[in-house]
């Protein structure tokens, strides 16, 4: 007898004859269901952690089952693998991304195989590959040729001391995080993608994906896209040939405006304080708010600061000057980067006036009462009636909307308009690791795109990165110098790459053909298997990748690529891995390591804790305790059939239904198949994976329980092989090297994701009496055990025949009886 459990030994025994059997390789099956299942595309940062662990044993679960089920899964992994993380570790530790890159893939790839992960490896792709990144660029130009891609000026992060451009994160309380100094804003030229034209398709999705999104997800996309109805108005500028151009919601407020706010990266601030006294005290303020956290600025509890340009602009509507000033809790990115200030109606204005001393105007009262502007602290932000407001007095204010907006347009001061706080997608990174952007500036023919048969455009692996400013890219003449594919004059190649983002928001097509080489996806693999019926990854996606890959499946589909107008249609936000109070982190000094938990207790236990401590959506409480009781489980299990193999060698399984079994064989009937039927479910579209594990570990329980000494027959060897087989094929998914090591020493050739899912019997489950209990007057006075299908009349002259029923009705009347069919019976006397 096998006493011992080696998990190191038996998983990588299991994993070497999966890989050798090439269990999960996948193709095309026409007339079997398909079913897609992603996780999100993981960043090669070095090493995985648990919360990898958490997300790719969940869908490891799903696809395991579904195999099981008959089911052709599509279960593929590769690597987001371009990015800055990667240039600043190969300057950190004096080495090269793509080797940087490349070692933790490596290093990745065979931590995911550690944990026996059933993963279709043959459809593995890197986006830094250039069979990869010739396609990225490939769609880039078909967007350019859509006119979906274009240039225009844009403001970003700029550290002159590195002379280089900075991502957010690259800033540190303003300053350079490579040499501290301070960080300004400057504009240069970028390539944009016109994701505004499709604002109102992926608003739209949002409702058709309601029944397989979770709705906060939606809820912030729908926020991100941020449609909303209002007008525009021009502000002239007084004394000079300019406008201001605003959006607003509140067109019922517009004779409330008494000043202006434009946003200190706006176009005009310059223009306007040019020249004039208030030129360099504009100026300096535009240069410290250009060191602000953008986020900050715009936060309800920022400070608000500002200051006044000297000019003033003309409220269309009272013909009167309102002043011109520069605020920091103004974006650019949002509406015109512009706004009427109405701080009787906007708390932020009111708190903006109240500390420059700028006038407040009401223009809505409420239904009962006035409001004194002199002393208001609130702004009042509620319906009412408009006063002040010319023409438009007494009018309800959300009644006065629509009538404005009306004269506005008669009068040619304004229009009806609707809004997206949706900006176009900003792609140009001027960094080296990352796609590049395949087109050459020649001076006689401007833009030119790269011929299609000269993709990729090949990022050299041999450039220095070194802490110098400026993408390596540009200071490599070979790649820079090109010629133009039109005039054949000489040409400069973009020394931009490509956002990250890019390559994430079509790898799952990819996926479906990743070696094909006529195009990005072969047309008949993307139909068979797209959309991804599931994806798996962290809320913290919720906006940018997930609307990306839906903008990206939007314009995919318009250019005939594919079928599909959305590409995820159910999407599942696995929570956090908490250890302390707090998310894992280095920082935090919290961080388990999931090879340390393998190398202890094996990757089986790593996996079912992980999917036992909670439900999938929800944070999970990293446990050391739990970790233990986990592989005691396992223990347990393994003795149970170490205990039992010899006895159920050549054992029959028991025929269908309970037959004439002794009573004890019916219960574990009953037991296993009951637990089939509860695992079924709950891995259903429930996902309760921690409920299954509960009822897996509740018929282990039940068997360590039976008494097979005292039910020595051919028929209990039967009923208890049953019971342990089906044990395994449900457990099979969460802890697969342990359940198909026991399978095999149970007497079977095949791997269980190979077997058919096992099937509860109806027959079995039907319980062969109940158990009710008999009430008198609403108080337990006695129980009655009842067969299925008892008629109601012989269950009351049960009831009333009961000796300890009798006792509470002798000498009374019995007024009714009240049968609960399977529960109780009630007796009401007098």
């Amino acid at each position: 007898m096998e006493e011992h459990y080696d998990p190191q030994e038996i998983e990588l025994k299991w994993q070497k004859r999966w890989e050798e059997k090439n269990l999960f390789r996948v193709t095309e099956a026409a007339g079997k269901p398909k079913y897609y299942l992603l996780e999100m595309f993981p960043y090669p940062s070095g090493k995985i952690h648990m919360g990898h662990v958490r997300n790719y044993s969940i869908g490891d679960v799903l696809a395991r089952s579904l195999r099981m089920k008959g089911v052709n899964v599509l279960h593929p992994m590769g690597w987001d693998a371009f990015g800055l993380p990667a240039e600043n570790a190969a300057i950190q530790h004096n080495t090269h991304p793509a080797r940087w890159t490349f070692d933790n893939i490596r290093t990745m790839r065979a931590q995911l195989k550690r944990l026996g992960l059933s993963y279709d490896w043959e459809r593995e792709v890197a986006s830094c590959h250039p069979g990869y990144y010739r396609w990225t660029q490939w769609l880039f130009l078909k967007m350019l040729e859509r006119g979906l891609a274009y240039r225009k000026m844009a403001l970003v992060n700029w550290c002159g001391s590195c002379q280089t451009v900075l991502a957010n994160e690259q800033v540190e309380g303003g300053c350079c995080w490579r040499c501290g100094e301070p960080v300004g804003e400057k504009e240069v030229e970028g390539w944009f993608l016109k994701i505004t034209d499709y604002a109102e398709r992926l608003l739209q999705g949002c409702d058709k994906l309601a029944e397989g999104w979770p709705e906060r997800v939606l809820v912030m996309q729908r926020n991100w896209i941020g449609k909303s109805f209002g007008a525009e108005v021009s502000f002239p500028v007084e004394g000079a040939a300019a406008e201001i151009r605003i959006f607003t919601t509140r067109s019922d407020t517009l004779y409330g405006a008494t000043f202006m706010i434009l946003a200190p990266e706006h176009p005009l601030v310059k223009r306007l304080v040019a020249g004039t006294a208030q030129e360099a005290a504009v100026l300096e303020f535009v240069r410290q708010v250009a060191r602000e956290d953008r986020l900050l600025r715009g936060a309800e509890t920022t400070e608000k600061r500002g200051v006044f340009t000297g000019r003033c602009a003309i409220n269309p509507l009272t013909g009167k000057p309102i002043p011109i000033w520069v605020a920091n809790y103004v974006l650019m990115e949002y509406g015109t980067g512009a706004i009427m200030a109405v701080p009787a109606h906007d708390q932020r204005d009111l708190e903006f006036a109240r500390k420059y001393a700028l006038p407040v105007r009401v223009v809505i009262y409420p239904r009962q009462g006035e409001i004194d502007e002199k002393t208001m602290t609130e702004a009042y932000v509620e319906a009412g009636y408009l006063v002040n407001s010319g023409r438009f007095n007494g009018l309800g204010n959300e009644e006065a909307q629509g009538k404005i907006i009306a004269y506005l347009e008669e009068k040619k001061i304004g229009r009806g308009a609707v809004n997206y706080r949706l900006r176009d997608w900003g792609i140009s990174r001027q960094r080296y690791w990352g796609c590049p952007i395949p087109v050459v500036y020649c001076q006689e023919c401007d833009v030119i795109p790269v011929p299609y048969e000269d993709l990729p455009v090949i990022l050299p692996l041999d450039v220095p990165v070194t802490p110098e400013g400026g993408s390596p890219l540009g200071r490599d003449s070979r790649f820079v110098e090109s010629s133009c594919p039109r005039c054949g004059g000489r040409a400069r190649r973009e020394t931009d790459t490509m956002d990250t983002f890019i390559c994430s928001s079509w790898y799952f097509d990819r996926y479906t053909s990743p070696r094909f080489e006529e195009g990005p996806v072969d047309p008949k693999a993307i139909r068979y298997w797209m959309p991804v019926d599931q994806y798996i990854g962290g809320i913290e996606h919720a906006v940018l990748h997930l609307l990306y890959a839906r903008f990206f499946t939007m314009v995919l589909k318009d250019m005939g690529l594919i079928h599909v107008e959305e590409p995820f249609q159910r999407l599942l936000t696995q929570g956090m891995v908490i250890k302390d109070g707090a998310k894992m982190a280095k920082s935090k000094g919290n961080v388990v390591d999931p090879d340390a938990i393998i190398r202890r207790y094996g990757a089986d236990t790593a996996r079912l804790f992980i999917l036992f401590a909670a439900p999938p959506e929800k944070d999970l409480e990293w446990s050391d305790q739990g970790v233990e009781g986990s592989h005691r489980f396992l223990q347990r299990l393994w003795r149970l059939v170490q205990q039992h193999r010899e006895r159920l060698a050549g054992v029959n399984l028991p025929c269908d239904g309970a037959g004439s079994l002794p009573e004890p064989l019916r219960q574990l009937r009953r037991r296993t198949h009951l637990t089939v039927k509860r695992v079924t479910e709950d891995l259903g579209d429930r996902f309760h994976f921690n409920t299954a594990l509960s009822a897996i570990m509740e018929l282990v329980n039940d068997l360590y329980r039976f008494d097979v000494e005292a039910q020595n027959s051919p028929a209990a060897a039967g009923v208890l092989r049953e019971a342990l087989e089906i044990c395994l094929q449900l457990l099979s998914p969460f802890a697969p090297h342990l359940a198909d090591e026991l399978w095999e020493q149970l007497g079977h050739t095949s791997c269980l994701i190979e077997h058919p899912w096992p099937t509860w019997d109806p027959a079995c489950i039907e319980a062969q009496e109940h158990l009710i209990v008999v009430q008198v007057n609403g108080k337990v006075r006695g129980k009655l055990t009842i067969r299925p299908g008892t008629p109601e009349e012989e269950i009351r002259r049960l009831a009333l025949e009961n000796d300890r029923v009798q006792r509470w009705t002798a000498g009374k009347e019995v007024k009714k009886i009240v049968v609960v069919p399977e529960k109780l019976v009630n007796v009401v006397v007098a």
